[in-house]
């Protein structure tokens, strides 16, 4: 399989925002710092790095009405995007590196679009898709 038949896809919480990109990435990392878990209210997120000239937007024309846009005084050059109905930030535009960076946890995981948990802490602990005793027990 070339580069050019890899194809990844995702969107946002609700559907309302999809993207797709195509190739491997530039890069892949977990990142831990103050401005991700501020944003992402998370102590780090998987973000995956492509090429500008590999990412689209997949959602129906005009894009421009499913999505808001945003950036912070700190790095102007990032701008990042949400969805205007959920509100998940989808996918980030940095125009001085000249890359779209998207959230391996925003992938589908299959042909369905399907998604499954990403990471699984190894405890004791009951595993659920929402609060527990509240949704459904995975584990």
């Amino acid at each position: 399989m070339s580069d050019a038949d890899l194809v990844h896809r995702g969107g946002c919480f609700c559907g309302s925002v999809r993207y797709q990109v195509v190739g491997k990435p530039i890069l892949r990392a977990y990142c831990h710092c103050s401005l991700c878990q501020r944003l992402n209210a998370a102590a780090f997120i998987l973000t995956v790095h492509f090429p500008s000239s590999s990412f689209r937007w997949a959602h129906p024309e005009p894009h421009a009405d499913a999505l808001d846009s945003y950036s912070v005084s700190t790095k102007p050059w990032k701008v990042r995007w949400r969805c205007r109905k959920c509100g998940s930030t989808v996918a980030t535009n940095n125009t001085k590196a000249n890359k779209w960076s998207v959230y391996g946890a925003q992938f589908d995981r299959d042909d369905a679009g399907k998604t499954t948990r990403m990471v699984d802490v190894q405890d004791e602990l009951g595993k659920w898709t929402g609060y527990e005793n509240e949704s459904t027990r995975l584990g």
